[in-house]
């Protein structure tokens, strides 16, 4: 299996005049890591992406692949696979002619091609399209041979950037998995970008959230999902319940709004305003555990996913609630206005600061 090349950002700094797309950004990427840039439109990373990729030069700082500087090579001489979300094929090639471009670009001899075209197609399944025109294949189909012409000549770092934002909900979802699979195989370096929680998530070995240009937290997606280090993260990171809260020097948190309280010893006190983060799956109807923190709603709607159902509701005070039940339970009962009792366990809320 090839090992992918280690990626260094040290105080990389890109300006625009006087807007700065990326401040003092520094990120270390493990060798064969699957890494997500993850933001909202405007957060820096395509930037990011852009800057790796040598599309754009830097303000200040420094960029190494595999421990050597490339900050001021140009594109071409960075050997880094790209995908794009437009897929950027040649229309007069042929799906074989589109993937063997990059190998005719570096000199490789037309014995060696042919074999690389062959493994980049059986990579992403499509053998049998090897003699067909881009206009003839589906959005799909061409994202594939996107994805086979970047990973043809082994490199050692793939930079994809949104290459699934065209495509509809159950192609993205498939494609997760082979561009995954295809990455095992190689085992290659992965710097992903895209605006989508649930595609960062599914694909992740670690995810960087980024927010006007800074880092706002660097993770696994477990540790975003369960341990959000502030209110933008928790907001951002999937679906999740937010609750002003207090924190004393006890340990004590409570949370005023629903004249609930709990003890965690393990928690500074703090002058920065917090909120308390609890996931829609974590509010439950169950049987009374002694350190469950109990709060009673009122249904307002009831949202059918398939597998779940989604329930919006309100507690006395007017605070919005929202949880969610599997399908097979009595979820499916509930009515509009019902009265429910809810429960979560203090160590499935997360206390963040309002940042």
């Amino acid at each position: 299996m090839k090992t992918g090349s280690t990626i260094e950002f040290t105080h990389v700094v890109k300006r625009y005049g006087a807007v700065t797309a990326l401040h003092d950004f520094s990120l270390l990427v493990e060798a064969g890591e699957f890494i997500t840039i993850l933001g909202s439109s405007g957060s820096g990373k395509t930037t990011a992406l852009n800057a790796l990729a040598g599309f754009m030069p830097i303000t200040s700082g420094d960029i190494r692949i595999g421990g050597r500087s490339v900050a001021e090579l140009p594109p071409e001489r960075r050997n880094l696979g790209m995908v794009f979300q437009n897929y950027s094929l040649f229309p007069h090639m042929s799906v074989a002619e589109n993937i063997a471009f990059p190998l005719r670009m570096r000199g490789t001899s037309r014995k060696d091609i042919g074999g690389r075209v062959k493994r980049a197609l059986q990579a992403v399944r499509l053998e049998a399209y090897a003699g067909r025109m881009p206009r003839e294949l589906s959005g799909g189909q061409q994202q594939r041979v996107a994805i086979a012409r970047a990973i043809v000549f082994e490199p050692p770092v793939l930079l994809m950037d949104e290459p699934l934002g065209a495509l509809d909900l159950k192609l993205r979802e498939a494609l997760q998995f082979e561009i995954k699979s295809i990455q095992h195989q190689l085992g290659c370096t992965v710097v992903y970008v895209t605006h989508d929680q649930r595609e960062a998530l599914a694909m992740s070995d670690r995810i960087v959230v980024l927010r006007d240009g800074r880092i706002a937290q660097v993770g696994s997606p477990l540790d975003m999902y369960d341990r959000p280090c502030s209110r933008f993260v928790a907001q951002f990171i999937g679906q999740t319940n937010l609750f002003a809260a207090d924190l004393d020097s006890r340990g004590r948190i409570s949370i005023p709004g629903l004249g609930v309280s709990w003890t965690d010893a393990r928690t500074p006190a703090s002058a920065v305003p917090h909120f308390v983060s609890v996931r829609p799956e974590h509010l439950a109807r169950r049987a009374c555990r002694d350190d469950d923190v109990r709060i009673d709603v009122t249904l307002d709607e009831a949202i059918f996913l398939g597998d779940v159902i989604d329930f919006s509701a309100r507690h006395r005070s007017g605070a919005a609630v929202h949880f969610r039940e599997p399908r097979g339970t009595s979820a499916t009962q509930l009515q509009r206005g019902d009265t429910v009792s809810l429960a979560f366990s203090p160590g499935d809320a997360a206390l963040v600061p309002d940042l």
